[in-house]
């Protein structure tokens, strides 16, 4: 008798027994093979964002489709296929860098173009993660905010133990150059 975990089980998997949350080969590998699978999975992960949030948006506006009915053909939820065909939206795919995650684009999504461009620069040069990027953003709202004598609606504020992770240069005010301990990125540089 079968188990209610094992009708679950084979409940998603095909006619082959293949399930959607598991790979394997149809065949045996060699190397060369099981590398350029591997290769193609990556590519695939690294911009299943970009690709679904296109193909919503060329859906709205081929068919006037609307995400409830997207959410049902990919099986994820109304509010991150928004978000994905938001980020796709503010960056024209020449704009779009290959050599940083979705995530990166992201995080820069509301600024202006310019802005986008400019942290993009600094991401790819630099190599910074998304915790670098968005550690730099802080600084860099910091540093403005500063500098127009006073919070800014919306603004995340970096803590003291957030600033201590950036090292100070020149008299260690917060308008002078800070840099970025994990590449040396100084922020006065922009």
């Amino acid at each position: 008798m079968a188990t209610a975990a094992s009708r679950a089980r084979s409940s998603t998997q095909g006619p082959s027994g293949k399930s959607p949350v598991a790979w394997s080969p149809s065949q045996e590998l060699n190397a060369n093979e099981w590398a350029a699978a591997g290769r193609r999975i990556g590519a695939v992960g690294r911009c299943i964002q970009w690709l679904l949030g296109d193909w919503i948006a060329y859906g709205n506006a081929k068919f006037g489709e609307r995400y409830a009915r997207a959410a049902k053909i990919t099986g994820y939820d109304t509010q991150t296929l928004m978000n994905m065909v938001y980020v796709a939206s503010r960056f024209e795919i020449s704009r779009r860098r290959e050599t940083l995650s979705w995530s990166h684009h992201e995080t820069l999504a509301a600024l202006d173009e310019e802005e986008q461009d400019h942290w993009l620069d600094q991401a790819q040069v630099n190599r910074w993660s998304i915790a670098d990027l968005r550690m730099m953003l802080r600084v860099s709202r910091r540093e403005c905010e500063a500098e127009e004598g006073g919070a800014q609606p919306g603004v995340e504020v970096l803590t003291d133990s957030e600033l201590d992770t950036v090292t100070r240069v020149g008299n260690g005010t917060v308008e002078d150059s800070m840099v970025c301990p994990n590449c040396g990125y100084k922020l006065d540089d922009h």
